[in-house]
């Protein structure tokens, strides 16, 4: 009787410390992707991009007026985050925000994820 009690402590130790870890991991990831949306430049590009659509690499340099070099290391920075996707055509490359960019931006805030767990309704 005693052994049995003992494995189900310990059970229930070890599974509460996996979801502890899987908070932990969650909101690293969370505070990832947040700090990379949070840079001016990144952000003025995911604007542009949501609100129209795929973009030449060219057509997003006019806007913001920023070095060809400091660009790409920007958009290096959302396509690693899985916000942008890229697409080559001949020798320019197209991006587009990611179809979940939004959502897993939205789902990163704290507010979304505290809304989520007490509404009942919302999966």
């Amino acid at each position: 009787m005693r052994v049995a009690l003992l494995a189900q402590a310990a059970a229930r130790e070890h599974s509460s410390g996996v979801v502890e870890s899987i908070e932990a991991e969650l909101t690293r990831d969370a505070a990832t992707l947040l700090a990379v949306a949070a840079d001016p430049v990144r952000l003025t590009l995911l604007n542009r991009l949501a609100a129209s659509g795929t973009r030449c690499v060219c057509d997003l340099q006019l806007d913001p007026p920023i070095p060809a070099n400091l660009l790409s290391y920007h958009l290096r920075m959302l396509r690693e985050a899985g916000l942008v996707t890229t697409a080559r055509r001949g020798r320019w490359v197209d991006y587009t925000l990611a179809e979940d960019a939004l959502e897993r931006l939205h789902a990163a805030l704290p507010v979304a994820a505290a809304t989520r767990a007490e509404c009942g309704s919302c999966r």
